[in-house]
C-alpha cells in the first residue's frame, strides 16, 4: 500500500503525517510528493497543510491581513491542483488537511475567507500551540459515520476557511462559531472516496489531544478505503 503525501513545508510536521498514516502497520509505505512525481504508482493521495493558496486561484485579494510575508508558493498551488485531478481521475482515496481542505475547495471552482480576523480566539494557533475547539457534525454525512456522533473536540492552526463552497461538494461540519471544517462529496455515487477537513488529525494523534473520532477513525477509514481500492483495482 502506496499512500503519496505532498510535502508540507517542515520535515518534523512531515513526520507527523507519516506516523499517523502507518500507525502500527507495516504493510503502509508513505510517499512524499514533490514536483514531477505523479500519482501512477499510488494507492491514495493525502494533501498536506502548509502555506496560503495564492489568491489568483480564487480571485482573492492580494493585499489581505496575514498574507505570507514570503509570498506564496504558486508552483505548489499548481502541482497539487495537477496530482488532486489525477488523483480523482483514477478513482484514489483522497483526504485533504487544513490547506489540503482549501486546496481541494479552490481546485473545484470554491473560494476562500482570506482572514479570520486579527487575534482569532478560536481557530488560529497561540505562539506555535494548537488551539481547540468543537465541532459539530451534520448528521447523515460520511464524517457522521466515521466519527460515530454529531460533534466533539479537534485541534485548530489555521486563519484562513473556506468561503463559497465548491459544486459538488457539501459541508459536513462546522465549528461552534460557524466556521466550515469539513468537506466530502455531495452526491457519492459513481465517486471515490473524498474526505477533508480543517483540523490536524496527525498532531492529534501525536499530542493526544481532540477526540480519537477524528483523528483515529479517520484514519483507519481512509486505511480501509485504500484497501477497499486496492481489492478492486
Amino acid at each position: 500500500m502506496r499512500i503519496g503525501i505532498t510535502y508540507t513545508g517542515g520535515d518534523e510536521k512531515q513526520e507527523n503525517y507519516v506516523r499517523w498514516l502507518r500507525g502500527n502497520a507495516a504493510d503502509i509505505e508513505v510517499v512524499q510528493m514533490g514536483a514531477g512525481s505523479g500519482t501512477g504508482d499510488l494507492d491514495a493521495l493525502v494533501l498536506t497543510g502548509g502555506v496560503d493558496i495564492a489568491p489568483e486561484f480564487y480571485d482573492g485579494s492580494i493585499g489581505y491581513a496575514h498574507a505570507p510575508a514570503e509570498g506564496w508558493e504558486r508552483e505548489r498551488d499548481l502541482y497539487e491542483m495537477a496530482v488532486l485531478e489525477s488523483a480523482l481521475e483514477r478513482g484514489l482515496p483522497v483526504l485533504g488537511v487544513c490547506r489540503g481542505l482549501q486546496l481541494i475547495n479552490v481546485a473545484l471552482g470554491g473560494s476562500l475567507v482570506q482572514d479570520l480576523g486579527t487575534g482569532d480566539a478560536v481557530h488560529e494557533a497561540s505562539t506555535g500551540v494548537d488551539r481547540e475547539h468543537g465541532v459539530i457534525v451534520e448528521k447523515g454525512t460520511l464524517l457522521w459515520e466515521i466519527a460515530g456522533s454529531g460533534g466533539g473536540v479537534v485541534n485548530s492552526a489555521h486563519h484562513q476557511a473556506v468561503g463559497r463552497l465548491a459544486e459538488g461538494l457539501k459541508v459536513n461540519c462546522r465549528a461552534d462559531d460557524g466556521t466550515v471544517e469539513g468537506v466530502e462529496w455531495a452526491e457519492v455515487s459513481g465517486k471515490s472516496f473524498l474526505l477533508a477537513v480543517q483540523w490536524h488529525p496527525e498532531r492529534m494523534f501525536v499530542n493526544g489531544v481532540g477526540d480519537d473520532g477524528f483523528y483515529a477513525a479517520v484514519r483507519d477509514r481512509f486505511i480501509n478505503e485504500i484497501k477497499a481500492f486496492d481489492a478492486n483495482h
